[in-house]
C-alpha cells in the first residue's frame, strides 16, 4: 500500500473520533452537570532514513535528517471539568456545586460513585437520592411530615416538621475531590467512578479546604458551549475531507503510474 494512504487513513479515523466527541458534546448541551470531551491526539512512529546530524558522504554533519511520518492515531479522551452556567429553578431539592467536588452516591456496582448533577429526590424510604435513584452518601433521611427542606452552603441539611417551631437538622451533604478527576471513569447517568488515575477520593465538608459551595434552588448546567463545538466540527469536516482527497490522489498517481509502465 501507499504510504501516503496509510497515513490519510489514520486522519480519517482520528477525525471520525473527533467528531464522534463533537456529537456527545452537543447532544449533552442541555445535560445537567455535563463536562465535554476533548479528543487527544499523538504522532505515530517514524521511518527514519538518516538520523538528524548524520555524517555525510564527504564527513560533514548533516543539518537534518531523513524521518518520514506515519500519520497520528488519539491518545484519549479527557473530560473538561470547567464549571458549568448556573440555572436558578426554585426547588428545593435541586444544589448546584459552586466550585469543586463532587457528591458521593451508592453506585449502581456497590461502589462509591460521583456526581456533579444535583437533582436530588427523596424515596420511598424517605432518603436523599440523585435523579437515578441512588442514594446519596453519607446517607440523610427525611421526615414523612416534613414541610420544607433547607440545604445551606455547608451542605447542612434541615427540615421543617409539622407542628415544630425550629428546624430539625437531619445531616450534612458533603463533597469529594479528586488530585486528578480527568482520570475519573465516566459511567453515564451523570456518575463518575474512581481509578488509579483520578488518585484516592478526599472528602470533606463544602466550602472548606478548597471545596466548592451548595447553593439550594439552582442547577449547574452543561459546560458544552454550542459555538465552540461548531467552529470544532466544521474544522474537523474539512481535515477529513483533506484526508479523503489524499487518498483520491494517492490512489490516482498510483493508476497513472500502472498505466505509465506497461
Amino acid at each position: 500500500m501507499n504510504p501516503a494512504m496509510w497515513i490519510s487513513k489514520t486522519g480519517v479515523q482520528a477525525q471520525d473520533a473527533k467528531l464522534q466527541a463533537i456529537a456527545n458534546n452537543l447532544a449533552n448541551v442541555n445535560t445537567v452537570g455535563f463536562k465535554r470531551d476533548r479528543v487527544m491526539f499523538e504522532d505515530l512512529f517514524y521511518q527514519v532514513e538518516r538520523q538528524p546530524g548524520a555524517a555525510g558522504e564527504d564527513g560533514a554533519a548533516a543539518p537534518a535528517g531523513v524521518q518520514l511520518g506515519n500519520g497520528t492515531r488519539m491518545v484519549g479522551t479527557q473530560k473538561v471539568f470547567t464549571s458549568g452556567s448556573l440555572q436558578t429553578t426554585g426547588q428545593s431539592m435541586d444544589v448546584a456545586i459552586v466550585g469543586q467536588g463532587f457528591l458521593q452516591v451508592e453506585g449502581p456496582n456497590g461502589r462509591p460513585a460521583y456526581t456533579r448533577a444535583g437533582q436530588l429526590q427523596v424515596n420511598s424510604e424517605g432518603r436523599l437520592t440523585n435523579a437515578q435513584g441512588l442514594r446519596l452518601q453519607p446517607e440523610i433521611t427525611v421526615p414523612a411530615n416534613a414541610t420544607a427542606i433547607t440545604i445551606a452552603e455547608n451542605g447542612t441539611v434541615s427540615a421543617t416538621v409539622a407542628g415544630a417551631a425550629a428546624p430539625t437538622e437531619l445531616g450534612q451533604l458533603r463533597l469529594t475531590s479528586f488530585v486528578n478527576p480527568t482520570g475519573l471513569l465516566a459511567l453515564g447517568d451523570n456518575i463518575y467512578q474512581e481509578t488509579t488515575a483520578s488518585g484516592a477520593p478526599t472528602e470533606g465538608v463544602p466550602g472548606a479546604d478548597g471545596l466548592g459551595k451548595l447553593k439550594q434552588g439552582a442547577l449547574e448546567g452543561s459546560n458544552v458551549q454550542v459555538v465552540e463545538e461548531m467552529v470544532d466540527m466544521i474544522a474537523a469536516q474539512r481535515t477529513y475531507e483533506m484526508n479523503t482527497k489524499v487518498l483520491s490522489a494517492a490512489d490516482n498517481m498510483l493508476q497513472y503510474l500502472s498505466q505509465a509502465v506497461r
